[in-house]
């Protein structure tokens, strides 16, 4: 099946629901059992890995129903939610790291992973290396005897360059580290990651799964390998997702495909309508010709976001002030995937340690919503004409 069939089917199951379409919710802490063989019953298939509803926490019909669906969308063997993306990253992580341990993370990676790497890991002895994400099979280089986990982050966050994912792979592999990717950015159906090498996915699911802005969530899915150490892990630190939040993500999901290709085509328009304004030093999206990493993009990816960057030329707080407060459709906020458009304003010299970012041109992240692309440009038209005013 295609994927815009899958998103509409996979995780489903109205035979086993009455014929309900949807999976209910279940509000679940405590379950009965009817007899302590049947109790008994619930700890030997848990020890061996199998589903079975023994406690909230560990699971339900609602949890595994968004769990099938996004790892059939992914295509690795099995996936587990946790409460956030973040929580995802970070739970991700440690199920595959130990003390003595090192990793390498490409600098470009999304901001809480990096603090969470160097706030919480060195303090249990893992030692963590950045690296330039443009580094492909140059990684090698940085791999030690102890490495045991390479995470990668394609398209960058905030600064959107390419990585190489199956040459940084081949490498890891043939070296025994185990390859992590997060795969927000692009989404189970425009990038597939366990064909391009990856053993473990992250999703931040609160963008473009929700796709509503309403929900904090995360998934990660991995190959059959490395599923049991990832399960262990997830009921150890007692990872658990609301089931209403789970239910609302599984209502999210079955439109993604029709919402991120919108996302895309308006996001590509309003791209390329800003290469073209005289106050726009670069655009920084993938998917355009003159993007450096496009033709990596190009041959590994299916499509594009509508989340991008754009350099401005040189200019005033006080004018970048005037072209942003007053934009009416770009909200200013935090995370991105809703279907509103969003704008903010970023720093990556902040936080570089591998390569350098160069910040005399002011760097904005837009995520491009589903609104009409005549109206977006229109209000950023008139933040131009506001900056150009006090310019």
């Amino acid at each position: 099946m295609k994927d815009e069939t899958k998103i509409v089917t996979a995780g489903r199951n109205p035979e086993g629901n009455f014929g309900i379409v949807n999976v209910p919710v279940y509000h679940a802490s405590t379950i009965l059992f009817p007899s302590l063989a049947e109790l008994q019953k619930t700890h030997v298939a848990r020890a061996a890995g199998e589903r079975v509803v023994s406690y909230g926490r560990i699971g339900t019909p609602t949890t595994w129903s968004l769990e099938d669906a996004v790892a059939e969308l992914e295509g690795g063997y099995r996936a587990q939610v946790y409460p956030s993306g973040l929580a995802a990253c970070a739970n991700a992580i440690l199920a595959m790291v130990k003390t003595g341990d090192h990793m390498l993370v490409t600098d470009s990676v999304y901001g809480p992973v990096r603090v969470f790497c160097d706030n919480f890991l060195s303090r249990f002895g893992v030692e963590v290396t950045y690296y330039d994400p443009l580094i492909g099979a140059g990684i090698g280089e940085l791999m030690r005897p102890n490495t045991t986990v390479v995470y990668t982050e394609a398209p960058g966050s905030q600064t959107f360059e390419m990585q190489d994912i199956p040459a940084i792979a081949e490498v890891a592999h043939a070296k025994g580290a185990v390859v992590l990717t997060d795969n927000t950015w692009a989404s189970p159906l425009f990038f597939k990651p366990f064909e391009h090498g990856v053993d473990i996915s992250i999703q931040a699911g609160t963008k473009y799964i929700v796709g509503h802005s309403d929900v904090m969530i995360g998934t990660v899915t991995a190959t059959k390998d490395y599923w049991p150490a990832l399960q262990k892990g997830a009921n150890m630190l007692g990872q658990s997702a609301g089931p209403d939040d789970v239910y609302l993500a599984q209502r999210g999901i079955r439109t993604l495909s029709v919402r991120l290709k919108q996302h895309m085509e308006n996001g590509l328009a309003v791209a390329e309508w800003l290469k073209g304004r005289p106050e726009v030093h670069s655009v920084l999206h993938p998917a355009l010709p003159d993007h450096p990493g496009h033709d990596i993009w190009k041959r590994d990816f299916l499509g594009a976001s509508g989340l991008f960057s754009m350099r401005l030329k040189e200019v005033s707080r006080e004018a970048l002030a005037a072209f942003l407060d007053d934009l009416e459709l770009f909200g200013m906020g935090y995370s991105w995937g809703g279907y509103e458009s969003l704008i903010i304003l970023a720093d990556p010299t902040t936080y570089r340690t591998a390569t350098t970012w160069d910040n005399t041109n002011p760097l904005l992240r837009l995520h491009i919503g589903l609104e009409a692309v005549d109206d977006l440009i229109a209000d950023l038209k008139n933040g131009f004409d506001r900056l150009n005013a006090v310019k």
